[in-house]
């Protein structure tokens, strides 16, 4: 009987030791519950397609309007500046548009000479020597306003290349066109023949062109007098001695 006990011993000893070996077997088979271990078979992220050379001999960057750059007007004289208010309760004596908000006086719609407007731009690119060589377009119209008049409008137009935040180039033009007839728009073309910038070496250039207005100094302007060195007061005269009616004795 004891021989049959111990032999029963050691074949349930045998049996949880296989069963624990086969469980071993098993999660190593699938790498384990947590997938400690496990091989990534992830494939990589595709790469962005390569540019070829013949793409970047083709690349000319493309011209864009940025906002509030297509548009130019040309204002005739503003009106008289509002006096100011002696009563607090009186109305405003500035213009104000229809919806109430106040206008500009130096830029009321109402007298408005001309109003340009840029409808089109356009490059062409050419390479040599390491550079490239670019012709910018601008095409646009010139609509009569209420005060208009017969004469030359400057409009000034300004043309920039750019990589990334690097300025490659930048210009502005002084376009001056004659506008003669108030019933009709008068067209015009502007070019700038002269951007030249190091050729790129991807396609990550960008192009502008559109109305800058830079306000010179206006010329009534009278510079201010330096302040000048202030005079010294001459000093006062030394006061007279006192006379205290002491005589001196001289010495024996």
């Amino acid at each position: 009987m004891a021989f049959y006990s111990l032999n029963n011993r050691f074949v349930a000893g045998l049996a949880l030791t296989g069963f624990m070996l086969a469980a071993a077997g098993c999660q190593s088979s699938d790498n384990g519950i947590l997938g400690l271990g496990k091989k990534d078979t992830t494939p990589p992220p595709p790469q962005g397609p390569k540019i070829l050379a013949s793409q970047l001999q083709a690349y000319c960057p493309k011209v864009t309007l940025r906002d509030g750059t297509a548009f130019f007007n040309t204002y005739g004289k503003g009106s008289q500046k509002p006096k100011k208010k002696t009563d607090p309760a009186a109305p405003d004596a500035a213009a104000s548009a229809p919806d109430g908000s106040a206008v500009d006086p130096n830029k009321d719609p109402t007298k408005i000479i001309y109003q340009a407007s840029i409808t089109d731009v356009t490059r062409d690119c050419s390479r040599a020597n390491g550079q490239l060589s670019m012709k910018i377009a601008v095409a646009g119209k010139v609509v009569p306003g209420p005060l208009f008049a017969p004469g030359t409008i400057t409009m000034p137009i300004r043309v920039a290349v750019m990589h990334g935040t690097d300025v490659l180039y930048s210009q502005i033009h002084p376009y001056q066109i004659q506008v003669s007839d108030p019933t009709t728009a008068t067209q015009f073309v502007f070019t700038d023949s002269n951007v030249v910038v190091p050729e790129p070496t991807a396609q990550d250039y960008q192009a502008f062109a559109g109305y800058d207005e830079v306000k010179p100094k206006a010329v009534t302007d009278k510079p201010k007098k330096k302040p000048g060195r202030k005079k010294a007061k001459p000093a006062a005269p030394p006061p007279p001695p006192a006379d205290d009616n002491t005589t001196l004795i001289p010495r024996g």
